[in-house]
């Protein structure tokens, strides 16, 4: 225990400073954060982080109040507004926060927002299944707001309390804000007529600066909301900028079964399945201050369908919040499909009887998922969620529960409830996956080891260069005659050259065994060393950089995008990390003098023939050469043009965000379909558009 005297003179008292220490821990250095301090003081415990997703989040906590009230049956419109100064909007014709006196002296609507965790959710009183039982959403709001206005029309009035910097009150005909608890009777209105309107200004000081609210994911938020109340109208208005976007509805009176016909993209395998279930558990909850045994009910809906893709689309639920990162009633969910497809769906496949020797007949998870879209939703009272942002569901029981419900009508469905071409089609999509994954994966492990070997074991076409490493750049080129003035302009020191023999593989709607079974794919994923798809390793690329050299015409445009389909799907963190690029040849060429010239356009050409003949140089004097391709450059004009780094234009091929990866998604989707004639007039009228949104290096 530290000494409380002078080293010096036993007897004297320690000196003030002592007291002052920084290290000291005592009861002055306990805190005690009251009312909606603590939230300020920590915001991302309560929304996630000041970012985007945290601003947003204050959106979707008055949303979701709203949601509750429709869920329970008691409205039917929500509106929200993005109001030009800022503020955010949310309204309903609900039953209206209640404004009587709830201690004596605030009301409940004031209680509301000023405290945490009081609400009409923490008993089956006001509300049977809600968003959540932590009753902090409108005071969360309240307490990362400068200012907050409520609304609420009941008792045949409009009742109003404003908040300015969390303080309740009300402001005055000059807009000075005046501190109290008493509610402002704005207006009468119908005695039938209840609702709820929140305004509220967010406190930017709080977020990461040059925030602002996105239309975009509001409305997503907003469109996806129908689903889970079907016959819920919501309206979404936009009044910001110079002309304010026309105002959108959203409703869905098919639920879940609906959202997944909205992401239901490409080819169908099966109908829309549902599955409707409810199951019992019981859990200890305090009541009246004892923890007490009581009986919950849940009640599970699913809506599903496969598709003839691979990605897997599974959105889930708890009452009326989203999860996305899962939880309780996904295990369950998962968990029940892969058994089903087993011991149901796939028992005495013929497609599988040669693996079922050595015992890999059996569907892991993603086999089953592959190609799957599903909605899932628990409807239960007081759920449990990990953290206050309500992403992922805790309660224990629900899993077991779904997975009943699933098992049970899952089983039912392949036994005879569903279509038999359905089932029919199912099955073989599973076997195919479960075949697919058991046959290439040793190719994959070959593939792999040999883009590890020395440059002995690189493909026979690729001519290497010296050093590898963030420096050295491979390029594709268009066969043989490309080829040949490459290698030969090329620094070999740190420039490999790849020349394309055979067709790529299409890898939008080809299978993993057929991209690696296809030569130019082979050869790509071993000169560059790196493995392919989910094991790809940027890390272990032997080259910095990928540069396309594609003649610039619509074949070269065709063999660009396949290259950039299969980048996408199989090795896209070099696209993430921008290091695909396409090299700019041109497409005409002049020697003016003892200048040459080079026009990337026909608009360009005219350019320049113009600034050369504003003396007396005629036009039909420039000599201008078309170059039908790569083959045709001489070794000087192929390497000033596309391979000198001082000279040549690079196009950088980068997909940054999840954004820009959904949109290049949508074109892999229009150019590489089964649309053969749409996507032939695609590249006719666009044979440049991969070009026009990339960025110069």
């Amino acid at each position: 225990m530290p000494s409380n005297t002078n080293p010096t003179n036993p007897t004297s008292k320690a000196p003030r400073a002592e007291k002052q220490n920084p290290t000291a821990y005592d009861a002055k250095s306990i805190q005690l954060l009251k009312g909606l301090e603590a939230v300020r003081k920590r915001p991302g415990m309560y929304i996630g982080g000041t970012g985007p997703e945290g601003l947003h989040h204050l959106i979707w906590e008055l949303i979701d109040n709203s949601v509750d009230e429709a869920a329970a049956g008691f409205a039917n419109l929500i509106e929200v507004t993005l109001h030009r100064d800022g503020s955010v909007e949310v309204a309903d014709n609900g039953r209206g926060i209640p404004i009587d006196k709830k201690d004596g002296k605030r009301t409940a609507l004031e209680v509301v927002f000023t405290e945490l965790h009081a609400g009409g959710k923490f008993n089956s009183n006001a509300y049977s299944a809600s968003g959540g039982l932590h009753g902090v959403g409108a005071s969360v709001v309240n307490a990362l707001a400068s200012k907050v206005v409520v609304e609420v029309d009941r008792d045949a009035a409009t009742h109003r309390l404003s908040f300015e910097h969390q303080l309740p009150g009300r402001y005055d005909a000059k807009g000075v804000f005046k501190p109290g608890s008493a509610l402002e009777i704005v207006r009468k209105v119908p005695a039938k007529r209840t609702g709820t309107r929140v305004r509220f200004w967010p406190d930017m000081d709080v977020f990461d600066p040059g925030l602002s609210v996105e239309y975009e994911l509001v409305r997503d938020h907003c469109a996806q909301v129908c689903f889970l109340v079907p016959g819920l109208k919501v309206r979404l208005s936009d009044k910001r900028g110079s002309t304010p976007r026309e105002p959108e509805e959203f409703v869905a009176k098919g639920g879940l079964a609906d959202l997944v016909e909205t992401l239901s993209i490409g080819e169908f395998v099966t109908d829309v399945i549902t599955l409707h279930g409810t199951g019992a558990f019981e859990e200890r909850v305090p009541v009246e201050g004892k923890m007490t045994l009581v009986q919950r009910t849940c009640t599970v809906d699913i809506a599903m369908r496969w598709v003839k893709g691979y990605d897997t689309v599974i959105s889930s639920f708890v009452n009326t919040i989203p999860t996305t990162e899962g939880g309780t009633h996904i295990a369950g969910f998962e968990r029940a499909m892969t058994k089903v497809a087993n011991d149901v769906l796939l028992s005495g496949t013929k497609k599988l009887a040669k693996l079922a020797k050595s015992g890999k007949d059996r569907a892991e998870k993603g086999d089953v998922q592959e190609g799957l879209v599903a909605a899932v939703k628990v409807t239960l009272p007081e759920p449990q969620f990990k953290g206050q942002t309500k992403q992922e569901l805790g309660t224990p029981a629900v899993q077991s529960i779904v997975y009943e419900v699933v098992r049970d009508n899952f089983t039912n469905w392949i036994d005879g409830g569903g279509k038999k071409s359905n089932i029919s089609a199912l099955r073989d999509k599973v076997a195919q996956a479960v075949l697919t994954r058991v046959t290439t994966k040793a190719t994959q492990d070959a593939k792999r080891k040999a883009a590890n070997l020395s440059s002995a074991g690189m493909p026979d076409k690729l001519a290497d260069c010296r050093r590898h490493g963030i420096n050295s750049e491979l390029l594709i080129v268009e066969g043989d005659s490309a080829a040949g003035p490459a290698k030969a302009g090329r620094n070999s020191e740190n420039m490999a050259v790849l020349p394309l023999r055979g067709k790529v593989v299409n890898a939008g709607k080809s299978t993993l065994k057929q991209v690696i079974e296809n030569a130019e794919a082979q050869a790509l994923f071993t000169a560059v060393g790196a493995g392919s798809g989910a094991d790809f390793d940027l890390d272990q690329s032997r080259y910095g950089r990928i540069i396309i050299l594609c003649d610039a015409d619509v074949d070269g445009s065709h063999i660009r995008c396949l290259l950039l389909t299969l980048f996408y799907h199989y090795m896209r963190p070099m696209l993430e990390d921008g290091r695909i690029y396409a090299a700019q040849p041109p497409l005409y060429t002049a020697k003016v003098g003892d200048k040459t010239v080079h026009a990337f356009s026909d608009a360009e050409r005219e350019r320049i023939t113009a600034e050369l003949t504003k003396g007396n140089r005629k036009a039909e004097n420039i000599g201008w050469v078309r170059f039908k391709g790569l083959g045709e450059m001489d070794v000087e004009e192929l390497a000033e043009t596309c391979l000198d780094p001082g000279t040549r234009i690079l196009r950088r091929i980068t997909m940054s965000d999840a954004k820009e990866e959904i949109e290049a998604g949508k074109l892999f989707e229009t150019l590489m379909g089964n649309d053969v004639s749409r996507r032939r007039q695609y590249l006719l009228d666009n044979s440049d558009l991969l070009d026009s949104d990339l960025l110069d290096v």
